[in-house]
């Protein structure tokens, strides 16, 4: 017995360094000492002296179940672009500048060629990012996985000044969203796009006309890198105030996270062409428009915040590298809204419930989880509240614009029975009242009143449905 027999071949181990080193040799920046063979991958920092507060930023991601797809498709060049892509993203969006990347490949059983194709997409994204594949692993794991599949992780260092750093934390009302178009779905959701779709050769090889290409060439298209746009926008002397990386949990959990308390993010959804892919997928897998939402990027990899007049400066930017950006939205002032405990608590229930759906359709329970993560229920709870009121306070930004885009109007008739209403439950002279509500309350409870008439159109049309 040895350990080729056990299923561990070290020989296509060696072979698959050597078809690979050809492109990881692509990616190297002086700052990287020494090649591949090392106990570890070296990075000279002496490059970053020159930075007041030198800052260094971390990411790590996979592909998750996209993967998938590249077996059924045999297609392996693209998906090393998705995990560079995840992490370097991230890095970005804080400000920085990604310096180098490792890969981690888990198979069950080593094809050199596959791996090294595997490779030359990882340092494909790493030569569109920027940064250096400085190192990875590959690890056969027989018994594991079928021999013919494989899992792909990795993660990037980058760095930044502490001064640039971006935060959300100088953002002002009226300041402008503008995002930058996505390739598709991006590497996030997939276990409900197999769920949508057959995942038969057949099914991915269909050509479709709104498509413009087959099923699975769309679905496979590699995540976008914003890395380059995020730079020559900064260079163009622009302050980006917030970003955020659209990815697991769309525009509902993704955007919040780079907001601070007091502002919100309004997104017009006519502003930007939603891609087709995602037309189709709500289409064929009767997926609602909040989960579409809440799910995918629905066309926008990347959003910022800029301020109104570096809007045409950051466009200009964006363009010069390759992206297509558009005005999406804007920042407003979150007006002080005291949702009620139970509405709260209601939101979080569904989100827990939504999120243990998400991970059962992975084959991994709630309390698995929490086991692997060391949280309790009632700290997963915590964490989720937040969200639970960005997500009721993103609803209610919904229903304004209903209330816009149907052009409901608040008679002065309706306004006057309110006040009236208003004045009962205070047991107060309606005059009275009249007299204590200025203009301002009187347009908000107007507001009010058109948003309990959105619902109720909100409500017919899903009935409808």
């Amino acid at each position: 017995m040895d350990y080729k027999k056990a299923g561990v071949d070290i020989e296509a181990g060696y072979e698959s360094v050597k078809l690979m080193k050809k492109y990881v040799q692509e990616t190297m920046r002086p700052e990287v000492l020494g090649g591949l063979g090392g106990f570890s991958g070296a990075f000279d920092l002496s490059s970053i002296k020159d930075m007041e507060e030198p800052v260094l930023l971390s990411g790590t991601d996979g592909c998750g179940t996209k993967v998938k797809l590249a077996f059924l498709m045999d297609k392996h060049d693209t998906i090393g672009i998705d995990a560079v892509a995840m992490c370097v993203n991230d890095v970005a969006c804080a400000g920085g500048e990604p310096l180098f990347f490792l890969d981690y490949i888990a198979c069950g059983k080593n094809y050199p060629e596959k791996i090294a194709t595997i490779v030359s997409g990882v340092a494909e994204g790493c030569k569109q990012s920027g940064c250096a594949l400085v190192g990875g692993e590959t690890a056969e794991h027989p018994g594991l996985m079928p021999e013919d599949e494989y899992d792909l992780a990795g993660f990037a260092v980058g760095v930044v000044d502490k001064k640039d750093i971006i935060t959300g934390e100088n953002l002002k009302d009226g300041d402008v969203l503008i995002g930058m178009a996505s390739t598709g779905v991006h590497s996030n959701g997939f276990s409900l796009v197999r769920k949508i779709f057959d995942m038969t050769k057949e099914s991915l090889d269909t050509y479709y006309d709104e498509l413009g290409t087959t099923l699975g060439q769309a679905l496979l298209a590699p995540t976008r890198i914003y890395v380059k746009a995020l730079k020559a926008v900064k260079d163009a002397g622009v302050t980006v105030k917030a970003c955020s990386h659209i990815t697991g949990g769309g525009f509902y959990e993704n955007i919040p996270r780079m907001l601070p308390e007091g502002k919100r993010a309004v997104v017009e959804k006519n502003s930007y062409e939603v891609p087709a892919i995602f037309k189709l997928m709500a289409e064929k897998g009767n997926v609602d428009e909040h989960m579409m939402y809440n799910t995918y990027n629905m066309g926008l990899g990347m959003i910022v915040a800029v301020d109104p007049a570096d809007v045409d400066k950051t466009m200009e930017a964006m363009r010069s590298a390759g992206d297509r950006p558009y005005v999406v939205g804007k920042i407003i002032e979150n007006a002080t809204m005291e949702i009620p405990d139970p509405m709260v608590d209601t939101q979080v229930r569904q989100m827990v419930q939504e999120f243990s759906q998400r991970i059962q359709s992975q084959g991994l329970s709630l309390q698995q989880y929490m086991q692997f993560t060391g949280s309790t229920v009632e700290q997963l709870l915590e964490q989720v509240k937040p969200q639970a009121k960005a997500r009721i306070e993103s609803s209610l930004v919904v229903l304004e614009a209903v209330v816009a885009a149907e052009n409901i109007e608040t008679s002065d008739e309706d306004l006057e029975k309110e006040l009236e209403k208003m004045a009962d439950m205070y047991q107060m002279e309606a005059d009275k009242l009249k007299e204590l509500v200025g203009e301002e309350e009187k347009k908000q409870i107007a507001l009010d009143l058109a948003v309990q008439k959105a619902v109720e159109l909100v409500v017919d049309a899903a009935v409808e449905k």
